[in-house]
């Protein structure tokens, strides 16, 4: 079976402009700016990413820099893959590896950041947010694995839609302060878990599926 990781199934709904945007930017990008650059500036943006979570607990402009960062990971992580293939680079499987094994810590340094800004009695939720994302991860790379289908949308939902909700709260945070976090963390855990659930329940029935007509 030929490996796909490096083929998305579906798309989001910021999709087919994403790929206009590749399609014209990657031949102009300077010949020493190789994918696996791109794909390791992932471990820069997460470092970013959690100190300024922590200087935003007291200088609540900060939550920018937060911003800043999911904008410089989004920009790497979109060029990463197409700049690749567009050079024949070859780094097909230790791509899909680093990237997605990056993505998690990316999105680890996330949660870790707005822990920080938020009161002590929201800790707990922080954690099943982190339980709720590599969860996520988890569904998609299994189902990967029994069916060489990598999927990361739902419902036209995928990383670049999340990453643009966060940098709208993070705006929201700068003007209304880190009380709504009372508000939008348990919110943002309780739909975690349900989309979690929903995406669980969406790939049992596919292999099910898969595999009763396998037994015909």
């Amino acid at each position: 079976m030929t490996f796909a990781g490096d083929k998305k199934v579906g798309q989001s709904i910021l999709g087919p402009a994403e790929t206009r945007f590749k399609n014209y930017w990657v031949p102009k990008l300077p010949a020493y700016v190789e994918t696996y650059h791109l794909t390791m500036t992932t471990v820069l943006w997460s470092i970013g990413m959690a100190y300024c979570g922590y200087r935003a607990g007291s200088e609540i402009a900060w939550s920018f820099g937060m911003s800043l960062m999911m904008v410089m990971q989004y920009i790497t992580d979109l060029f990463d893959g197409a700049v690749g293939r567009y050079r024949n680079t070859g780094l097909v499987k230790w791509g899909f590896f680093m990237d997605h094994f990056l993505d998690f810590i990316f999105s680890c340094s996330i949660v870790a950041a707005y822990a920080m800004m938020a009161p002590q009695e929201l800790t707990w939720y922080f954690y099943g947010l982190m339980a709720c994302s590599g969860g996520l991860m988890v569904n998609s790379f299994l189902k990967f694995a029994a069916t060489n289908e990598f999927e990361i949308f739902f419902y036209g939902i995928g990383p670049t839609e999340i990453r643009l909700v966060y940098i709208i709260m993070n705006t929201v945070i700068f003007f209304f302060g880190t009380g709504i976090f009372s508000f939008w963390v348990p919110f943002l855990f309780y739909a975690n878990i349900i989309t979690l659930t929903a995406m669980v329940w969406k790939t049992h029935k596919h292999l099910w599926a898969i595999d009763m007509a396998s037994k015909k």
